[in-house]
């Protein structure tokens, strides 16, 4: 069946590379995205036959958990992920928000709250080549029009985004507790329990300490490790199943499920829990799909991956049909199956590949540190990884075996996989504009299976499930706390901007001294005026004589083209020199270099200034709400566009042409001290009339004299009557994340002389 054909292609082609490039990329994944999926032989067998059903002589529990392991495996990472999911990228990204925020563009359900229809006219939009038609269109608008839908979706998202931070706290604990529990058939027991946790506990400490050097240094060196491993489980799987029962093939048959279940009964169905755990990491190859391609993913998992771990399970269960009586002991281990010569190699390569998948597969990357100057989106925040590791930790040591590990680890897993199944349905209508039959189809097959699999993972939630449950509970408080918070706020502000005439009404001096200098004015509008600035300037003498509102959004896109980046415009008429700049982010872009930022958003307003009596006008945007805004890329971008030359007064210029905006004169600085020259450096080909060169002479002196930031300090508080619990997430819970959060990064680089705080009270 062509899946292609029925389900649509990708909204974004892969783009044509060469068989090398793809090959390496291929050979890349192995080392970041498999590492987890590949490393669960440890564990399957092991959680599977803990306590709900014993191996017997007639093999029909080991068949059948075979014959389940063999479909789980075929059904949901090959046919659901690597031939369906990838293809729902968003342009080129994956994972759940992925999925959110294709439905985000698809039907107006966004939760940010300052989008502009500006936004919708980035690069990134178009690429998802939106088709009108019928299909879906009532469900899109239902959606639209239903408040309680678009926040149950959202819930749905970040739902997911939580089980995955969950599983990436306890997948660690699981893989390297798994493999370290080797060391069980090379020492008795009484000197195995006061050394596995330990051993597994320095191992973990180890990883994370490594998690600051990125994968980007270590992904390419580990994927030796991981085809090392696979390549180990493949030939002793073989081994298992030439030598020990040839016939294990037959249990590939779906009529070994059925006489599994039928005579295990509830005891079978409660052991699904340990056997989901074979497809443990298969959300990884959507998530971290931002990082190769899908053909590199699906050549890797359909020739390489999913080959082995079928082998593997095989040679296990071969192994396991032929001895009945001498595991129980071990509690029918992955060691067991491997020959006794070749088992300390084995082990030592396990463990390898238990730290190489925990360092590099199972955690949120979620820092803003770069670790990478070439990949995007690989970053580090040291606060989320030692408590990551301090979770980890608590796991390893408080459960302390693989049972409750698989337990909790398979809810987390399995619920994941239901998030994606439901957004994938929606993705089908509103995004591929498919019929909403085949969307029925698609989540009534594999939501039934992944839902057998939770229902069994979900009784087990007094035994180690209840782990990320909890996790998710309070990730998710914190995150609804900080979005009801922000949205009020922002209502707020909204509900109090100042209206254009107050600023009409002032004259072009704003009733105040206008003193050299850049005041830029950090806000959450993307129109009107905002209150703190009425606030400042009722309450002080004398502002900038450069006004900027600068608010950073972001946008329900993965990247924004630094092409795109801006958008300028001004704010009252042209002699107040009052502008208004919008600096667009998608959800995969990070802020990286503070001074270049300010550079780019000066030479955005330098460029909105010239191109306005250009010939060359750029891309304008009309907001119904406020001025038009004009389409600015970062300097870097527009390289026929205007550019900023800074160097010290004392250093001899050299000649950039005529059409160099240059001060008059230079007055020397206090103390000798050597100061900034700024000169706009404009293409020749571009002529400016007089207004147009006085502005940017201003504008040059304003950035001589210095920035100064001005931000608001502000107090939210619940307005009197509110509810006990919107006083308690209000007053406590989001006034304790306001404050112990960091403010906009590109205020880190500005001295704290230029900063200043303008205290406000939010009654929300």
């Amino acid at each position: 069946m062509d899946l292609e054909g029925v389900l649509g292609s990708s909204s974004n082609p892969i783009k044509k590379q060469s068989w090398r490039t793809v090959l390496t990329l291929a050979y890349q994944s192995l080392g970041v995205v498999y590492g987890d999926l590949s490393t669960s032989p440890l564990y399957v067998y092991k959680s599977t036959f803990a306590e709900d059903i014993q191996h017997s002589e007639t093999n029909e529990e080991i068949f059948g958990v075979l014959s389940f392991v063999f479909w789980t495996l075929t059904l949901i990472p090959l046919i659901k992920y690597v031939f369906i999911v990838l293809r729902a990228d968003d342009n080129g990204e994956g994972g759940t928000f992925a999925l959110y925020s294709l439905l985000c563009r698809h039907a107006r359900v966004s939760s940010l709250p300052n989008c502009q229809v500006a936004d919708e006219e980035l690069a990134e939009y178009k690429k998802d080549g939106n088709r009108k038609g019928n299909v879906g269109s009532s469900l899109k608008s239902t959606l639209e029009r239903c408040p309680f839908l678009q926040k149950v979706l959202l819930v749905l998202a970040l739902l997911g985004t939580c089980m995955v931070i969950g599983d990436g706290v306890l997948t660690p604990a699981i893989s390297v507790f798994s493999a370290v529990s080797g060391l069980e058939l090379s020492m008795a027991k009484e000197q195995h329990k006061y050394v596995e946790v330990p051993v597994a506990c320095v191992i973990l400490v180890f990883l994370f300490a490594l998690q600051h050097y990125g994968t980007h240094r270590v992904g390419f060196l580990f994927a030796p490790i991981v085809i090392t491993w696979l390549f180990c489980i493949s030939v002793i799987g073989a081994y298992n199943i030439f030598h020990w029962n040839p016939q294990v093939y037959q249990a590939l048959s779906p009529y070994y499920m059925y006489k599994f279940l039928k005579k295990t009964q509830r005891g079978g169905w409660m052991s699904l829990g340990g056997i989901l755990l074979c497809i443990t990491g298969s959300e990884a190859m959507f998530a971290d799909l931002g990082h190769f391609s899908q053909l590199s993913i699906k050549i890797a998992f359909t020739f390489v991956v999913y080959p082995s771990l079928v082998l593997a399970y095989m040679g296990q269960a071969a192994y396991l049909s032929m001895h009945h009586k001498m595991e129980s002991d071990y509690h029918i281990g992955f060691y067991v199956s491997v020959p006794g010569k070749i088992r300390w190699p084995v082990l030592v390569i396990a463990i390898l590949a238990a730290v190489q998948c925990s360092s590099l597969g199972c955690f949120p990357r979620v820092k803003i540190v770069h670790t990478s100057s070439k990949i995007h989106g690989q970053i580090y925040i040291p606060e989320i990884n030692w408590t990551l590791m301090l979770l980890c930790l608590a796991v390893t040591v408080g459960f302390r075996d693989t049972k409750r590990m698989g337990n909790a680890s398979g809810l987390a897993v399995i619920t994941v996989m239901l998030v994606t199944t439901c957004l994938m349905s929606l993705v089908i209508v509103l995004c591929w504009h498919k019929s909403v039959l085949l969307a029925v189809c698609f989540i009534f097959f594999f939501g039934t299976i992944e839902a057998l699999y939770f229902s069994a993972s979900l009784i087990k939630f007094l035994e180690g499930a209840w782990v990320p449950v909890a996790l998710s509970l309070i990730f998710m408080a914190l995150m609804y706390v900080w979005h009801y918070g922000t949205l009020k706020k922002y209502e707020f502000d909204v509900h109090n901007k100042v209206p254009i005439n107050w600023l009409l009404g002032l004259g072009s001096n704003l009733g105040i001294v206008r003193v050299r200098g850049i005041g830029l004015i950090n806000t959450e509008l993307v129109s009107g005026i905002p209150a703190i600035f009425s606030h400042f300037v009722t309450n002080l003498p004398a502002f900038h004589q450069v006004v900027v509102f600068l608010c950073i959004k972001s946008v329900p896109v993965p990247h924004v083209g630094p092409e795109e980046r801006f958008l300028v415009g001004r704010v009252g008429p042209k002699e107040y020199r009052v502008y208004r700049c919008i600096a667009r982010y998608g959800y995969r872009d990070v802020h990286k270099d503070d001074l270049e930022f300010e550079r780019d958003l000066f030479c955005s307003i330098a460029e909105f200034v010239r191109s306005e009596t250009s010939e060359c006008i750029l891309r304008v945007v009309d907001d119904p709400d406020d001025e038009k805004l004009t389409v600015v890329g970062t300097s870097s971008s527009n390289l026929e566009g205007v550019q900023l030359c800074e160097e010290d007064v004392i250093s001899e210029l050299s000649s950039k042409g005529d059409n160099s905006v240059e001060l008059d004169e230079i007055k020397s600085t206090e103390n000798n001290k050597p100061r900034k020259r700024v000169r706009f450096l404009v293409p020749e080909s571009q002529e400016m009339d007089r207004d147009t060169k006085v502005e940017l002479k201003e504008l040059m002196e304003a950035r001589e004299a210095g920035m100064a930031f001005i931000m608001g300090h502000s107090y939210v508080r619940a307005k009197r009557g509110s509810s006990l619990m919107k006083r308690l997430v209000i007053n406590f819970g989001y006034d304790f994340l306001r404050r112990n959060s960091r403010g906009p990064s590109y205020a880190l680089s500005i001295p704290h002389a230029s900063t200043l705080e303008v205290g406000m009270v939010y009654q929300v």
